[in-house]
């Protein structure tokens, strides 16, 4: 996109100066040295059009972009054609004449009272569906019919083609054929708004759907008559459709020989009347089988006056009949078999030119389809191959197909397999790159590209997926220059089809590049044709693909989409979270908020460890609850303040709350029984018992008993606190923790065992600046009542071991201290 020039750009800027673009001449050249060193630079086509409610700019280097129309860009309504302007069109969008002399114009046979019944359902407004098998002559009855309805309907005739189209396809090309609306494309609603309003005969040949999409297709028009002309193949319409159902039958016999007399210009010899007889037998009478018969009869005529330039010397037979005389009647020459008249394809193409030989190679290669005259001498490699059309359509062996021409029925089937698609992969290999050069060009529009769409898709579609080398390669450089031009040329369903291709290349040949690039538009062309939900899915793996590579431009353009998708389908912006809708946000805290009530509990501290800090918040607030509803609303706030932090916790806290659930529990009971001891002995902690020592039998689990412990043990049952006055609490080996000198407070200060958590009336220790333990109070201890120090109470063995019964030693908030065997045992 041009950010200094908003204005619509078909090609792109020069490279003469900034903000000029390619429409400006350039200045003159030397012509004594015209391009000496001077090496003109490949444009790009940028076009920007309108897309429903979106400004779409297709640009074939970054990617389309995508953006909301500005206020003062909408198009305005579309106005309706005029009848001079829908003929001119008309014109413009039918197949080319074919080169050479004219062929003669055949009489419509039979046909006359399926015409005057067509006609009269068009006139009251009847849609009608006629019904033929390939090659009965649909396409010649229907230019009859929509000659006589030209001033039925106030739109008057609208000619489509319905061959592999859609029914939004289709939808879109009557709107463009009535409605005169450049570079602009509506979306659904809007497109349903106008053709609603469309009133025309619509005569479409070659449909090939039917069911819930027709009656779609019927429902959209309510003011139009449509002639559909299908094959008894394709679906049948609903059960209770207002179709009207006409079937065309083959001709008889006498309309076939009379057929094949204006084909030939002659009349018919008996033996050419007998061997006519039989054909129409075989071939049930229909109008294509006498049309190749008639070319096969010509050629006959011309062989028998040169045999040399009509099949050779072995076109002349060894026993002429009775009575042939070679001067008058000429070179006898067999009539084709009975096999060779219902299956004419070969023997036809065998009397054809070389060029036009090679071009039936180059159909079959690409599936039928032929194509323009204007390809045929860079694909053929003679400078008047472009003649070549005008013999092929004089052999019956194409049929109108849109603005172009095909294989007609059977045609391509009869060629194969007479070997006419050896080298089928080479030439549409061929094929591929002179259309991926043709496309890309500056100077050819997109709405030439958009009439050679079939073939370019077919080109593509038979190198997909390739095993030879280079098949999927030319495929992405085939995919890489037409769609943009389909785009441009709103021949979207044909962009779809090549932006598909071209991915499925890409991935194959392993060229990411290109691949994020046709995931790029897949998603632009989902966002503009109504589907959020794969435009998002496409870009985001454009833009992943494009960050892989370090594609920035690209992956800038992708997000751009992204943004403007999240925006239209109101979900989250890219890389932006939302708050759960019942949770209020809460700014973080400058301090965690903690527990007023004793130490985190070990089973807190382990599920921090393993699920985060909500799981270990969660269990703290499940204690708390005993504590009184200060507690409880203290932990609640922390709770709240854990998740404003991140939502990426939730998944977390979950799982801690699920386990929580049940040692939670335990954890209450634990503390819930040493609460007795604990008021009663203060000195006594809830985690060790105060007659651990008495029984004297029983070890700690950390090590030796006997010995002192290290000097580097922090949790505190090795070393003594030092008092104010520098003095420390001898430890005591018979388990009852020794008093130490009283703190400023009043409190008395303890030591803890080895291997213990703190008590509640222990604050957490933390190293000081000589590497001892001080004393960090987060909550002021009871004072006791009397002045003096407390004395240790022994209390009877009645309460078990709440530290092993209640969390074990798996779940104590910090591991034991290990005992060093060169320092001596840790005092228990």
């Amino acid at each position: 996109m041009d950010p200094t020039h908003r204005g619509p750009e078909e090609y792109g800027r020069d490279n003469d100066g900034i903000g000029e673009t390619a429409g400006r001449r350039r200045p003159p050249r030397d012509p004594l040295a015209p391009d000496f060193g001077q090496q003109t630079p490949q444009q790009a086509r940028v076009v920007r059009l309108i897309s429903g409610d979106y400004l779409l700019t297709v640009n074939p280097v970054d990617g389309s972009e995508v953006e909301l129309c500005p206020p003062g860009e909408q198009p305005a309504p579309p106005a309706r054609r005029t009848a001079a302007e829908r003929a001119d069109r008309e014109r413009a969008t039918a197949p080319p004449v074919p080169p050479g002399p004219p062929a003669p114009q055949l009489p419509l046979l039979e046909r006359a009272e399926e015409r005057e019944r067509l006609v009269r359902l068009l006139a009251r407004g009847r849609s009608v569906r006629l019904t033929g098998p390939a090659g009965s002559g649909r396409t010649t009855l229907l230019n009859a019919v929509a000659a006589d309805c030209a001033d039925l309907a106030p739109d008057g005739v609208v000619r489509l083609c319905g061959h592999k189209r859609t029914a939004t396809d289709l939808l879109h090309g009557l709107f463009e054929a009535v409605r005169d609306a450049p570079l602009h494309r509506p979306d659904h609603a809007g497109l349903l708004a106008e053709v609603r309003g469309i009133g025309a005969v619509v005569v479409l040949d070659d449909l090939e759907f039917g069911g819930a999409a027709l009656e779609e297709l019927l429902d959209a028009t309510p003011e139009c008559a449509f002639l559909f002309a299908t094959t008894p193949d394709v679906a049948a319409p609903t059960a209770d459709s207002y179709l009207e159902e006409v079937f065309l039958p083959g001709l008889g016999r006498g309309s076939s020989i009379e057929l094949l007399e204006q084909v030939v210009e002659r009349p018919l010899t008996d033996a050419e009347a007998n061997w006519a007889g039989d054909l129409w037998f075989e071939s049930e009478g229909l109008p294509l089988r006498f049309v190749q018969a008639g070319a096969l009869l010509r050629q006959r005529d011309m062989a028998r006056s040169d045999p040399e330039a009509y099949g050779g010397p072995d076109a002349r037979s060894a026993e002429a009949p009775f009575g042939h005389d070679e001067d008058t009647d000429g070179v006898h020459i067999p009539l084709p078999s009975l096999g060779e008249g219902a299956a004419p394809a070969a023997l036809l193409a065998s009397r054809l030119s070389g060029p036009a030989r090679d071009t039936l190679r180059f159909a079959v290669a690409l599936g039928g389809e032929v194509p323009h005259q204007a390809h045929l001498p860079a694909l053929v490699g003679d400078t008047h191959a472009d003649a070549a059309l005008g013999e092929l359509a004089g052999c019956g062996l194409l049929s109108p197909a849109g603005p172009r021409y095909r294989l007609a029925a059977g045609v391509t089937a009869q060629l194969a397999a007479a070997g006419y698609d050896e080298d089928s992969t080479d030439r549409a290999r061929t094929a591929a790159r002179h259309y991926a050069w043709w496309a890309g060009h500056p100077s050819v529009t997109p709405a030439r590209v958009a009439a050679e769409a079939d073939a370019v898709i077919a080109a593509m579609a038979q190198l997909v997926p390739g095993d030879e080398a280079g098949q999927t390669s030319a495929a992405v450089l085939l995919a890489r220059s037409a769609a943009p031009a389909l785009a441009a040329g709103l021949h979207w369903g044909a962009w779809e089809r090549a932006l598909r291709l071209g991915q499925e290349a890409a991935r194959i040949a392993g060229e990411v590049a290109e691949e994020a690039y046709f995931h790029h538009e897949l998603g632009v062309l989902a966002l503009c044709t109504g589907n959020p939900d794969r435009a998002r899915a496409e870009l985001e793996t454009s833009i992943s693909m494009r960050g892989a590579i370090a594609d920035k431009s690209g992956a800038v353009a992708g997000r751009r989409a992204l943004a403007l998708v999240a925006d239209r389908s109101g979900g989250p912006l890219p890389g932006v979270l939302t708050p759960v809708a019942d949770e209020v946000p809460v700014p973080r805290p400058a301090e965690p908020v903690r527990p007023p009530v004793g130490p985190t509990p070990p089973v807190a501290q382990t599920l921090s460890r393993s699920y985060g800090d909500v799981a270990a918040t969660d269990v703290t607030a499940v204690m708390a609850k005993q504590s009184g509803p200060g507690a409880a609303a203290a932990a609640r706030g922390g709770r709240l303040a854990m998740l404003g932090r991140a939502r990426r916790n939730l998944v977390a806290a979950c799982a801690g709350v699920l386990l929580a659930g049940v040692l939670g529990t335990v954890v209450v009971l634990g503390l819930t029984s040493g609460d007795g001891d604990a008021q009663g002995n203060p000195g006594v902690t809830t985690e060790e018992p105060a007659d651990r020592g008495d029984s004297g039998d029983e070890a700690p689990a950390d090590g030796p008993t006997d010995g002192p412990a290290p000097a580097d043990t922090a949790s505190g049952g090795g070393e003594a606190t030092p008092g104010p006055s520098g003095s420390e609490a001898a430890p005591s080996g018979s388990g009852t923790p020794s008093t130490g000198p009283t703190e400023p407070g009043g409190a008395p200060s303890s030591s803890t065992p080895s291997g213990g958590t703190p008590s509640s009336t222990r604050p957490p220790t933390s190293p000081g600046p000589t590497g001892s333990a001080t004393t960090e109070p987060s909550s002021p201890a009871p004072t006791p009542t009397d002045t003096g120090s407390p004395t240790p109470t022994e209390t009877e063995p009645s309460s078990p071991d709440t530290s092993d019964s209640a969390s074990g030693p798996s779940l104590s908030s910090s591991p034991p201290a290990a005992a060093d065997a060169d320092s001596g045992p840790a005092v228990a």
